[in-house]
């Protein structure tokens, strides 16, 4: 249903979503890659957050955008955003990587869409260095995305501090910061050993 819903939305997300590539940048500068680190955008979509990447770890470092619809990863190459990363059509809870091969994880958006989000912060752990970090980002906060919907905020959501923590605890994170402001949604975690 998640690969549906993505994919009937892949030729116009960028029309949608282009605007957002500054605050995207400035999230990603939040995760304080060095040059020559090894990053990651999980559920990268149309590639916002690739060029922020690319401009953090330098010529040297190594990007990647992973995503689970094939249409989002040709709407990512077709914006030229295949030349800042090597695309990657995989899921979030299954990665064909290695152990430790990242030093950094960006992914906007995409915990509240996997069935298993323990699995998937668990999966995230194992690729990552330790010391490594784990950036969640959103264009919005919990409550404006709420009264977007029509909902009330839901005491059980992920995103809320009080159930984040813990579950990137269990699965081998550290919360360093946690930012549910009104226009955006901002988690930090480094990877412990």
């Amino acid at each position: 249903a998640t690969r549906a819903f993505f994919t009937s939305r892949a030729a116009t997300w960028e029309e949608h979503f282009a605007a957002d590539g500054p605050r995207y940048a400035a999230a990603v500068t939040r995760m304080e890659l060095l040059p020559g680190q090894r990053a990651m955008d999980m559920g990268c979509g149309t590639g916002l957050a690739l060029p922020a990447l690319r401009t953090e770890v330098g010529p040297k470092g190594a990007v990647l955008g992973v995503d689970l619809t094939p249409a989002m990863l040709t709407a990512a190459a077709y914006e030229g955003r295949a030349s800042l990363a090597q695309l990657l059509l995989a899921d979030a809870c299954r990665l064909p990587l290695p152990t430790g091969s990242l030093d950094g994880i960006f992914s906007a958006g995409l915990i509240d869409h996997v069935p298993d989000s323990a699995a998937a912060l668990r999966e995230w752990a194992r690729l990552t260095a330790p010391g490594g970090v784990l950036l969640l980002f959103h264009r919005s906060g919990r409550a404006e995305r709420a009264a977007r919907h029509g909902r009330p905020l839901d005491p059980d959501d992920l995103l809320a501090e009080e159930n984040l923590r813990p579950a990137l605890n269990a699965t081998g994170w550290d919360l360093l910061c946690h930012e549910d402001a009104a226009h955006h949604f901002l988690a930090r975690a480094v990877r412990v050993d």
